[in-house]
């Protein structure tokens, strides 16, 4: 079976991509709940537990909503970005903005007429509910994310411009099909299939056009917030996200380091993750000015390209470098 979106030419034409760390948040916070787990997100989470053992987090309003015995939890805890590269602040006043009315209708399509208490008491007062859930979010970023956020974004700008470029050369159908196996344009429609529906299904869009937004630290699956007071999301496993937490686990192979040396082979394979000059050199404990060095070689060999993301710089991988440490070409 399939859930189908319906897109007409000015759905299409606002269709957009944006990243989102209250998303990324809110999916960490699911993946250390056992929802949906990534195996890929192993690493993270045995840090994050260990962060957690070290000084528990308070998230009394905010897991019951997220972890539960229900198959789905409240569109209106990642609301749509309003821009391509939103800030933990951005995203958290937009959850602020939530109505009343707006975090009612979620809660009631989520839980039901008889709700657990926690829920119950945030339909009652939303304003004060929301602030409270805004507090728990931003310190579980500050706790959990923001150490990491600095690659995730990497990976994640990375992830859209790839598509852009996709964009650019086979138009919106290249892009869909594009973002995960389980999604295909079709007639106008968007189609998500896959086990987790059991019955045709049609998206009730919100206001716009779709936003596409990278996911790292989520499930393997795609999730489409549908009928949200924001534009609807479409939220996919972001592309490179699995070599993210491998930087400095794994040892080039033999023949990279007689080619290359072994410090421009290291940094040849810490880029199967993007990455940018700082979180190279951080990662790998050198300072930037080498870093560069070794990159503007790298580049020179056409091992590395370069791709400029808003303010940064990121260095990926091209399909020679890939070759080169014997895992073929990247997907495009």
């Amino acid at each position: 079976m399939a859930l189908r979106i319906e897109l007409g030419v000015a759905e299409l034409a606002a269709t957009r991509f944006a990243i989102s760390p209250l998303s990324e948040t809110v999916a960490g916070l699911q993946q250390l709940g056992g929802r949906d787990r990534h195996p890929i997100n192993l690493r993270w989470l045995r840090w994050a537990g260990d962060e957690l053992a070290r000084r528990p987090l308070d998230l009394a309003c905010t897991w019951p909503l997220i972890v539960s015995d229900r198959l789905n939890w409240p569109e209106f805890l990642v609301p749509a970005p309003s821009g391509p590269g939103a800030t933990i602040e951005d995203d958290l006043a937009a959850l602020l903005r939530t109505t009343a009315a707006d975090v009612r209708t979620s809660l009631r399509r989520v839980f039901g007429a008889e709700p657990p208490a926690p829920v119950a008491r945030l339909a009652e007062d939303p304003a004060s509910g929301l602030r409270a859930i805004a507090a728990e979010l931003r310190t579980a970023y500050d706790r959990l994310v923001a150490p990491h956020w600095s690659r995730i974004r990497a990976v994640l700008d990375a992830d859209v411009v790839h598509h852009a470029k996709r964009l650019a050369a086979g138009g919106a159908e290249r892009v869909f099909s594009g973002l995960h196996p389980d999604l295909r344009w079709c007639d106008g429609q968007l189609v998500l299939t896959g086990e987790r529906w059991r019955a045709e299904r049609t998206v009730d869009l919100g206001p716009g056009g779709l936003v596409l937004m990278p996911v790292v630290l989520g499930s393997p699956y795609v999730l489409i917030k549908k009928r949200t007071s924001t534009q609807t999301t479409v939220r996919y496993p972001a592309r490179g996200a699995g070599t993210l937490w491998t930087i400095g686990t794994r040892p080039p192979p033999g023949s990279a380091v007689r080619l290359l040396g072994r410090a421009r082979a290291e940094l040849l394979e810490a880029l199967r993750s993007p990455a940018t000059t700082t979180d190279l050199a951080r990662a790998l404990g050198v300072t930037p000015s080498a870093v560069s060095q070794h990159l503007a070689v790298l580049r020179q060999s056409g091992l590395v390209a370069r791709e400029r993301c808003g303010r940064n710089v990121l260095y990926v991988m091209t399909d020679l470098g890939a070759a080169l440490l014997g895992t073929g070409p990247r997907s495009s």
